[in-house]
């Protein structure tokens, strides 16, 4: 009859030997005002895009993608343009 393999590592770590969280450690951690979290970043847009599901040509996509990082965007701005609304 066969071993089972153990499904934990034989690598246990002492939490003694853990180093202390420091200053940048707690950089990262979430901020609380009261009871409330306070959100890191960018503030929620009060106009967000929508995710959608859009067929293009390859030869469009491709046309887009070859000008750089942002293509997504350029591509809106062009339907922007198209339809009036810039």
């Amino acid at each position: 009859m066969t071993r089972k393999a153990s499904s934990t590592s034989g690598t246990w770590i002492d939490p003694d030997d853990v180093p202390p969280a420091g200053p940048d450690w707690f950089e990262g951690a979430d901020h609380y005002r009261g009871d409330k979290l306070v959100r890191q970043g960018r503030p929620k847009s009060e106009t967000p895009k929508l995710p959608i599901s859009l067929r293009l040509d390859p030869e469009v996509v491709d046309w887009f993608k070859q000008r750089g990082p942002g293509w997504q965007t350029r591509i809106n701005d062009a339907l922007r343009k198209f339809v009036g609304l810039t």
